[in-house]
């Protein structure tokens, strides 16, 4: 916009999900994780601009134009779970409806009756009730929303599932059934072009706050800190022994009502107004005059001053 200043929202994120892996990505609200998504999906606003790549089955993400995104990528390549469940639902139709025309559309089922049995099955994969499918958006929770979002996100079948907060507005008991079913969704074989043996699995990039749902699905962890990834690692090693390696990510579990629940003090910064070297360096007990300069990656964690082997009280 004339006037208008630059903010670079996400820079050098760099990473990969492969088949039949879950990528969990976490981070404070605000550090660009969902701005990540929508590049990907390009769903970005018009004003915004992409550098690098993204690659999916030979297709460059944010090259492609925008009749390859809603044609090939979105629903058929990508599926998405959005962070705003009821602002992607179409308002003037109803859950059943909606099942049934994605159904249609992203699957090969044909005939009325067959195509009615997969929409209520799809429902039920995300704890969806059948009674509530002839209800209209405005007419849902939250938390049934979600599970309307979850439920046509699975349809298609995506080799790659975007989940931005999937669980968002649910109790525990569906939380844990909703990550279970985006694993049994991740470790069944795809039905992609040119796998006829069916042993193409999918991938799961999983943008959450829910730490404990991560730590039940996922493989490994990426942690975004103002609009960079400052450590990525195996979960196990995450959320165990050693334990996160950046202060940042261990600062995380450490505010947990099950672990220490000692809150990172201060707050991220603005990503227009970012210090010149660490980010974090402000909030950071570990900061020293070398954290004025931007920290390499190194070992898959952007730090001077990581931490090493010692573990995190579980």
């Amino acid at each position: 916009m004339p006037g208008g200043r630059q903010v670079a929202a996400v820079t050098d994120a760099h990473f990969d999900v492969a088949e039949g892996e879950c990528l969990a990505l976490i981070g404070e609200s605000g550090c660009g994780k969902s701005v990540l998504a929508s590049a990907l999906l390009g769903l970005l606003p018009a004003n915004a601009r992409t550098a690098g790549h993204a690659r999916l089955g030979g297709l460059d993400l944010l090259t492609a134009d925008e009749r390859t995104l809603a044609r090939t990528v979105r629903g058929r390549m990508i599926g998405l779970i959005p962070q705003s469940p009821a602002a992607h639902l179409t308002p003037v139709r109803t859950v059943r409806s909606q099942l049934e025309e994605t159904v249609a559309q992203l699957t090969g089922v044909r005939g009325r009756a067959a195509v009615r049995a997969a929409g209520r099955a799809a429902a039920a994969r995300a704890v969806f009730p059948a009674g509530h499918l002839d209800r209209y958006p405005h007419e849902l929770s939250g938390g049934l929303a979600q599970r309307a979002a979850t439920a046509l996100a699975l349809v298609g079948g995506a080799p790659l599932l975007l989940a931005d907060e999937p669980t968002t507005g649910l109790d525990r008991d569906l939380v844990e059934h909703t990550v279970d079913e985006l694993r049994r969704h991740v470790d069944t074989p795809a039905d992609t072009p040119g796998s006829s043996s069916g042993d193409t699995r999918r991938a799961l990039l999983m943008i959450t706050h829910d730490l404990a749902a991560a730590e039940r699905i996922a493989d490994r962890v990426a942690v975004m800190y103002a609009g960079r990834l400052v450590e990525l690692t195996d979960a196990k090693a995450f959320f165990g022994r050693p334990g996160p390696r950046h202060p940042y990510s261990r600062g995380l579990l450490q505010a947990l009502p099950d672990r220490d629940f000692t809150p990172i003090p201060g707050m991220p910064p603005e990503l227009g107004d970012l210090p010149a070297g660490c980010a974090f360096a402000p909030r950071c007990e570990r900061a020293t005059e070398a954290c004025g300069i931007r920290p390499r990656t190194t070992d898959s964690v952007a730090c001077h001053h990581p931490h090493l082997t010692e573990g995190i009280r579980a």
